[in-house]
């Protein structure tokens, strides 16, 4: 019976070991990142991290569906934007890590605008790349700028994602009306309309494609493109020359988390050095935000290009995003080419 007794407990000691060892992590960078990060943790922590990764839109949409039952922990990566109307519509939590004072002052920044409910990770600038063995047989010119991608002769051969389902594509979105002014801006980007080949679901799917030779021009963050020149493709990146957006890549512990201490861990530990080297390691360039992470010498280097004083409070708040998005699902999706 003792024996019975012993075999129940230890039974029950290991199930309960295993609740206080897991962690349920939505990732919204690319799927390499997201396995370096979630493997690392799992070293150096012996935490069990159940990972999925999707675009930080559709991420916002899961936590948002699952506020009344959440499911997930933590939420690392993917644009600021959903991050922030997370924050605004009390999906995240209020966390302040001894990491803190490490942190790039725009990082900082990131949490005390949402106070205190989502940290910046890393940052990039918005751009595209194009394919230039496809742009020399079809005679395009190199584009250089947002108005180069609006040539008759690109019809077709622009790819760009979802802004509802990506954060680049809504980056695009934000920074051409802070460019241009909302109504120039929605005019731009109905004429942009006219030469996009298919509005993807992920962020980092037109720069594959462009250096695929499935699209000339593929919009995307430049560090995605980056990645691709270091893989050889043929492919230029270009940051336009009217000037560009861009995004501080955000991390939210979710409200209701079922494994909060565990969460906690990740947020601290994805804040170190250590842990933001992963990403070059993993062939993302972004701009860390660990002040004493070496910043990958392929990244863009942000002094150098025309970075607009994108406005993170307005364009990740609730109702800007949801406004814009339904404008432009009206406006611009829709149309016939």
């Amino acid at each position: 019976m003792l024996a019975g007794s012993m075999t129940a407990l230890s039974f029950l000691s290991a199930g309960a070991a295993r609740a206080q060892g897991q962690l349920v992590m939505y990732c919204s960078v690319q799927e390499e990142w997201c396995r370096a990060m979630t493997s690392a943790f799992e070293r150096d922590t012996g935490i069990k991290v159940s990972m999925t990764r999707k675009s930080s839109g559709e991420t916002f949409a899961q936590v948002k569906a699952e506020a009344s039952n959440p499911r997930g922990d933590i939420w690392w990566g993917g644009t600021g934007d959903p991050h922030m109307q997370a924050a605004e519509e009390g999906l995240t939590m209020e966390y302040s890590s001894p990491k803190m004072s490490e942190l790039q002052d725009w990082a900082v920044r990131q949490w005390e605008q949402s106070k205190k409910r989502t940290v910046g990770i890393y940052s990039g600038a918005l751009g595209f790349g194009y394919n230039t063995e496809l742009a020399k047989a079809n005679k395009i010119g190199e584009p250089k700028c947002w108005a180069d991608l609006l040539k008759p002769e690109l019809k077709d051969e622009v790819q760009v994602a979802d802004p509802n389902s990506s954060g680049t594509a809504y980056t695009l979105l934000a920074t051409i009306i802070q460019i241009m002014g909302e109504d120039k801006g929605f005019e731009y980007l109905k004429a942009l309309h006219k030469n996009v080949n298919q509005y993807t679901k992920s962020g980092a799917a037109p720069a594959k494609a462009a250096a695929l030779g499935e699209t000339t021009v593929g919009i995307a963050f430049m560090h995605d493109v980056v990645t691709m020149v270091v893989d050889k493709a043929p492919v230029k990146v270009v940051a336009p020359c009217e000037g560009t957006g861009y995004e501080i890549g955000s991390m939210s512990i979710i409200k209701g988390a079922k494994n909060l201490e565990n969460a906690k861990k990740f947020y601290d530990w994805a804040l170190t050095a250590d842990a933001q080297k992963l990403g070059a390691e993993a062939k993302s360039y972004q701009v860390p935000s660990n002040k004493n992470t070496p910043v990958p010498p392929q990244a863009p280097k942000l002094a150098d290009i025309k970075l607009i004083n994108f406005d993170f409070a307005k364009y990740g708040s609730s109702e800007e995003r949801k406004r814009l998005l339904s404008k432009w699902d009206n406006e611009v999706k829709n149309l016939p080419k």
